[in-house]
């Protein structure tokens, strides 16, 4: 059984346990109560290893890591349980599993394993506490004991057999077994909202025996910020489910319930707020998967460099305030929902909704965990320092195989690319660039075998998986490498590779990648933007060729093009989506007259494309004749997923970040002044939402190469994308303050930077692809299954 499959049957056997020994009507009996749970119960959790699940296997337990306890937790989500799974087995565990083997070590998670030892560990000492720091609880030694002094707040779980605590003994920290038994400790308990128990402990000078002390110093201390930075992760993983929970038993109610003779889900304002909840929930999942992919079997233990360097504690936080977010959100909106009824205490949505509350204030909730994210969008921010020569650039056509290096070497490779190629008067454009002023960088991508990243190799790709992909894109942003007509790249490339015949994909494909064919697409009409399906360009059958008469409109940078991808209407008489054929045809045919659109920022980035009476071969019909929804159905998906990269977002971060360097916010934030700091977490919170839609595209990206067909919720990824960066874009207005309303560009360092016209830019965003208006509305109905 692979790592996937015993993923799987932990989450069913979960589901199957929790209905089986935990009904809600337990959970609501046991609320309130001392100490708010069952030791039989805990002893069935135990034999069905998941108090042991991390242990290792010589020491009682499974062995396994955190994508299975994430896997269990995720459940308890869905299904509360009132056992502290948590904070009486994982946290304790994930503290000691950072300790050398020794024996009392060994013994307390054998305890711990076999569900003989409930083991809390009490750290926190002071409201908004986020880290262990130094301890206020003193530990001394006296006559082959120690002696401890102090209070610890907001410990879990009530009813503990025992404490792990750290203390600070003189100018060290030492981490000790304290029995909860002891006579000198008092224990008061607090209830939480969601009717468990925390506990405030009193040390009036309570002994210790000499051997309890299981840690000190530096192995004390990251031993508990190890354990409560997974310990957030394994939040994160339970506020999901709450956020899956509450969405389900939402939609199924909106469903059902009738108001003014029809079900209530058929408000198109409703449908919408689910649509944007299922979003929110989408990107909390894409980002508990990327990290369990990347730490799900490697992350209890703090001796591996790697997790220690990639800033573990700071992912782990971005995940709880992602999930925290969702998972609150979807809960709230889950009672507003349900009207009258969901405010009441018979219906469980507020108990899912009081257990957010819990877990959010616990360890911290979305405002902390983004505070606690922040190293990861500074590390954004200052770039990385890496001499950029340090990588040896394969040859072209050389058969590298991208996909095998190390992501810091493909970086520093790309980055090294980059720089002596790329024309340095063109970064960071205030507009769109043209064919002309783009060409020779185009050229040079091509002849690197680089300008097709997604592509297959056999196609003259570089085949990229998601992770390289994103961080190819990454690169070229941060250097403000602008976007090029690519148009052929991201749309009828990909349409030819999947729909062509081998003669079309074998004459138009070599030529995509050279340069000779600059494509642009004639989807939109007057009329029929949106609704695709209504467009009039007819093309009519004579002899060899179609004659094609219509408009096209919107069409971008047709004027640079010389070929055109378009749906054309060759069956008047069938249904709107049945009659439409998807059509090629070179610009220069005579008939064709392009007409530059000047847009609000004074560019001619779109264009009108007329046809009067243009003849255009019959080979050149790409799939069979009046299947052409079908192709243009999936050249919509490409375009969202694309629309859904990272890229603009990220270009607009990057111009974020220039302009925080131009006013010195990410100096010493020591001494920033307030308005620099207020920058710095706004700035932060962007990131974030930037490296989140990451996560979501990655997911998306994966099902394009492995050769799937990509579902109607991809339109989730194209309103987020649009959505973040036209957020990016008004807050690039906003942070250049007086200089924002100028027309001309400003400059900093070498880079022109004009956040009007990236405003500008980022409106229209949210507009092609189908606006994300209609995206929702089509959401709610293939996705969510809401009523019209």
């Amino acid at each position: 059984m692979d790592r996937e499959e015993t993923t799987r049957a932990f989450r069913d056997s979960a589901r199957a346990f929790l209905a089986a020994a935990s009904p809600m009507a337990r959970l609501r009996a046991l609320r309130g109560a001392q100490p708010g749970y069952e030791r039989d119960v805990w002893e069935k959790m135990a034999q069905a290893g998941w108090t042991g699940l991390c242990v290792p296997e010589s020491l009682d337990g499974l062995g396994l890591g955190l994508r299975e306890m994430a896997a269990i937790v995720g459940e308890i989500g869905r299904h509360p349980l009132p056992e502290p799974l948590l904070g009486g087995a994982f946290l304790s565990a994930a503290a000691l599993l950072n300790l050398p083997s020794v024996s009392g070590r060994d013994a307390l998670l054998r305890d711990i394993a076999g569900g003989g030892a409930v083991i809390g560990l009490a750290w926190q000492e002071q409201p908004g506490q986020q880290h262990a720091g130094k301890p206020a609880v003193s530990a001394e030694r006296a006559s082959g004991e120690v002696l401890l002094h102090g209070e610890k707040r907001w410990a879990y779980p009530a009813g503990a057999d025992a404490w792990l605590v750290n203390a600070s003994m003189g100018a060290t920290t030492v981490l000790c077994l304290v029995p909860a038994a002891s006579p000198e400790l008092a224990a008061a308990t607090r209830e939480r909202v969601d009717g468990s128990m925390s506990v405030n402990l009193s040390f009036n000078g309570v002994r210790i025996p000499a051997a309890n002390v299981i840690a000190q110093g530096e192995l004390a201390d990251a031993a508990v910020a190890r354990a409560l930075e997974n310990a957030r992760l394994m939040q994160a993983a339970e506020l999901l489910g709450i956020a899956h929970r509450t969405y389900d038993d939402t939609l199924a109610y909106l469903k059902t319930r009738t108001q003014f003779g029809k079900p209530i889900g058929a408000n198109q304002a409703l449908q919408h707020r689910m649509v944007d909840a299922l979003l929110q929930i989408e990107l909390a999942r894409a980002t508990l998967d990327q990290f369990l992919g990347e730490f799900g079997e490697t992350g209890l233990d703090a001796s591996d460099p790697a997790t220690v360097q990639a800033h573990y504690g700071a992912r782990c936080a971005r995940v709880k305030a992602r999930c925290c977010h969702a998972a609150l959100h979807m809960s709230r909106l889950a009672i507003q929902f349900h009207g009258a009824i969901g405010y009441t205490d018979e219906l469980d949505i507020g108990l899912y909704l009081k257990r957010a509350l819990h877990l959010a204030a616990w360890l911290g909730g979305v405002r902390e965990n983004r505070l606690l994210a922040e190293p990861l969008s500074l590390a954004q921010a200052e770039g990385d320092s890496a001499d950029p020569d340090g990588a040896a650039l394969p040859p072209a056509a050389s058969g590298t195989d991208w996909n095998a290096l190390p992501e810091a070497d493909f970086r520093r490779m790309v980055r090294k690319f980059v720089q002596e190629n790329y024309p340095g008067d063109l970064r960071n454009p205030p507009r769109r660039l043209h064919w002309p002023e783009l060409r020779d960088w185009y050229m040079s991508l091509s002849r690197q075998g680089w300008i097709a990243p997604a592509w297959p190799r056999e196609h003259g790709g570089m085949a990229l998986e998601p992770d390289k992909l994103i961080a190819f894109m990454e690169e070229m942003e941060a250097y403000g490498v602008a976007r090029a007509p690519d148009q052929g790249i991201i749309n009828i490339g990909p349409v030819l590779i999947k729909y062509g015949t081998a003669e079309q994909r074998d004459y138009y494909l070599p030529r995509i990648v050279s340069g000779d064919h600059v494509w642009c697409q004639g989807y939109s009409e007057p009329n029929a933007g949106s609704d695709l399906a209504s467009l009039r360009t007819e093309a009519v059958i004579d002899g060899d060729d179609f004659v094609v008469t219509g408009q096209k409109i919107w069409t971008t940078l047709a004027q640079d093009a010389n070929h055109i991808f378009m749906l054309v209407r060759t069956d008047k008489t069938a249904k709107k989506q049945a009659g439409i054929s998807f059509l090629l045809t070179e610009l220069d045919r005579p008939g064709i007259t392009v007409r530059p659109i000047v847009n609000i920022g004074g560019e001619e980035e779109f264009c009108e494309v007329f046809f009067d009476h243009v003849r255009v071969p019959r080979r050149n019909l790409v799939g069979e004749m009046n299947q052409g929804w079908t192709i243009a159905k999936a050249l919509l998906d490409f375009e969202r997923l694309f629309v859904g990269s990272p890229s603009q977002s990220l270009y607009a971060l990057n111009q974020l970040r220039l302009l925080g360097e131009m006013k010195g916010a990410f100096g010493s934030l020591a001494q920033a002044g307030e308005n620099d700091r207020a920058f710095v977490e706004s700035y932060n919170e962007a990131a974030l939402d930037v490296f989140d839609l990451q996560a979501l595209f990655a997911d998306y990206a994966a099902i394009v190469k492995h050769g799937g067909t990509l579902p109607p919720s991809v339109s989730l990824l194209k309103i987020w994308a649009s959505e973040t960066y036209s957020r990016l874009a008004m807050m690039c207005v906003e942070a250049a303050g007086e200089q924002g309303g100028d027309a001309d560009p400003l400059n900093w360092q070498g880079a022109a930077i004009s956040p009007a016209n990236r405003l500008y830019n980022s409106s229209i965003t949210t507009i092609y692809g189908g606006s994300n208006e209609i995206q929702r509305n089509i959401l709610a109905k293939a996705v969510l299954g809401l009523p019209s």
